[in-house]
């Protein structure tokens, strides 16, 4: 069973940046891994998604430009880095993964981790 663990999350403030990380228990090679959000009373969105042979990125519109998804083979892990967090920012980020998905916002994600709170500070 695939493991995933999120870190990173924490109390910034508006215009500053965080680093989110997702540790896969599995080669992250063969993986297309996203994250998601959910703010309080909202449902869970996509943020951004990599597909399994890291080709393809896709950003969710309220992100794309300030938010990049990059991934290290090395390290089985997966990164997104955070810039210009907005108050809206705030949310519980998931990391999922998929075996060899597309990483865009329709997939399937069959793999999740706990979650890590962001909160912004506005």
């Amino acid at each position: 069973q695939v493991q995933l663990e999120e870190s990173g999350g924490g109390l910034v403030q508006t215009g500053g940046s965080l680093s989110l990380s997702c540790s896969i228990s599995v080669s992250v090679s063969h993986y297309a891994m996203a994250w998601f959000r959910q703010a309080p009373g909202k449902e869970r969105e996509f943020v951004s998604g990599l597909s399994w042979g890291g080709e393809s990125a896709y950003y969710a519109d309220p992100v794309r430009g300030r938010f990049t998804i990059s991934r290290d083979t090395a390290q089985n892990t997966e990164h997104l880095q955070m810039n210009s967090l907005k108050h809206e920012d705030t949310a519980v980020y998931y990391c999922a993964a998929e075996w060899h998905g597309l990483g865009h916002p329709s997939t399937s994600f069959e793999s999740w981790g706990q979650g890590t709170q962001v909160t912004v500070s506005s």
